[in-house]
């Protein structure tokens, strides 16, 4: 055992010495998750929640305007009225999903309202999403309370003399009041999500796992240099074992990779805000687990390079890849089910899992049992594959 730990600590000693452990492990995914969380609106952005709507009146009328101000009330969508905006400009808009929604008014809106004539309102949405059925109903929502409220003002002045403007401020305020209201409680096992932007909590997981990869070349890379040093060979002929050997190495690897993780976790609790704190167990679990992958897949590299430009090569190519695919540039949740399933074959999806598991839905540890345990399968899987390969390197 002793053995075991002098070459963990050696290990740690030369990292520790490194710059480049500091600028793969703290320092660029520090500086990436801030820089994308500026890019994603992860500072700064609007804390209203509602889903915003693009608006434009051509008709500029008082019924288009109490259309207006019955949606600013809403509490699903938050207009945004621009007055130099066109319609192309906006179905741009809601094609690239920066608004949910868009919404024309017609000229002659208020006019052939009240003259009872049918009026076509232009609604720019995606039907085929969450998001655009919300906007759409709340929209028809509105459109239908201020059509009843001008066709009951109408009515009761042509059939009782009653003056128009009075009966449609009443029919408007009765709308206000509905029979049946519909109140939503979240319940207090689950935090708010103002205190943790969804930019960050997407981000500051990503990052961290991406770079945790990136900076296996500074450890396989001690490795590399250990066999052409002749240090290994000389190591060989002492009572020291190869399976010690292996294992000094690699608690070195997984040492610096769970100090990294254990500092940017704190680092995004207390400065981004984001919540990996809401079940320590389960983020410990992650973590944990997602370090010992990613310690093997270090290992591996180390024992499958020959040479220093190699192990960057074998290094660099796994970030991209296994990033790529497990969902760190793109959510895995917008990209449909097909590259969901290709996704999980990378174990940083399986990471990415756990965390938001933890930071999104609020969920503990029974619900990151899953991604624990197919990381620690990766894990053997990759440690099975160092060992092999470390043995018959030897002896050739």
């Amino acid at each position: 055992m002793l053995r075991i730990l002098d070459i963990t600590r050696n290990d740690l000693t030369q990292l520790l010495r490194d710059r480049k452990t500091f600028l793969f492990s703290l320092i660029m995914p520090v500086a990436l998750t801030l820089l994308l969380g500026f890019a994603f609106g992860g500072f700064g952005s609007s804390s209203d929640p509602r889903l915003p709507v693009g608006w434009l009146d051509l008709d500029d009328s008082p019924t288009s305007r109490q259309l207006f101000q019955l949606l600013s009330d809403s509490t699903v969508v938050r207009l945004v009225a621009d007055p130099w905006q066109t319609r192309n400009g906006l179905e741009n808009l809601v094609l690239k999903e920066d608004l949910a929604g868009a919404l024309v008014v017609p000229e002659e809106y208020g006019h052939d309202m009240k003259a009872g004539k049918p009026v076509r309102l232009t609604l720019i949405v995606n039907t085929a999403t969450p998001t655009g059925t919300s906007v759409e109903s709340e929209t028809l929502a509105a459109v239908i309370h201020l059509e009843s409220a001008i066709r009951i003002a109408a009515r009761l002045e042509d059939y009782a003399g009653a003056p128009f403007d009075y009966t449609y401020k009443q029919s408007l305020e009765a709308w206000q009041d509905p029979p049946v209201r519909i109140v939503e409680q979240i319940s207090q096992a689950i935090e708010p999500e103002a205190n943790s932007s969804n930019a960050m909590t997407r981000t500051s997981p990503g990052m961290m796992l991406q770079f945790a990869i990136a900076g296996l070349l500074v450890s396989a890379s001690l490795i590399v240099a250990e066999r052409k040093n002749r240090c290994l060979q000389r190591l060989l002929t002492t009572s020291t074992s190869r399976l010690q050997i292996l294992v000094g190495h690699y608690l070195a690897i997984f040492t610096q990779i769970l100090c990294q993780f254990v500092i940017l976790i704190v680092f995004g609790q207390l400065l981004l805000r984001v919540n990996y704190l809401r079940d320590p167990a389960a983020t410990l679990l992650v973590a944990t687990s997602a370090a010992a992958c990613i310690a093997a897949l270090g290992l591996l590299i180390g024992t499958l390079a020959r040479s220093q430009e190699q192990a960057v090569v074998f290094s660099l190519v796994p970030m991209f890849l296994l990033a790529g695919l497990g969902g760190v540039w793109v959510p895995l949740e917008v990209a449909g089910p097909t590259f969901i399933l290709i996704g999980h074959f990378s174990p940083v999806a399986w990471a990415m899992d756990g965390f938001k598991s933890v930071i999104l839905r609020g969920q503990g540890v029974q619900a990151v049992l899953l991604p624990v345990t197919v990381l620690t399968g990766y894990a053997l899987a990759f440690l099975l594959l160092a060992t092999w390969r470390f043995h018959t390197m030897e002896e050739k």
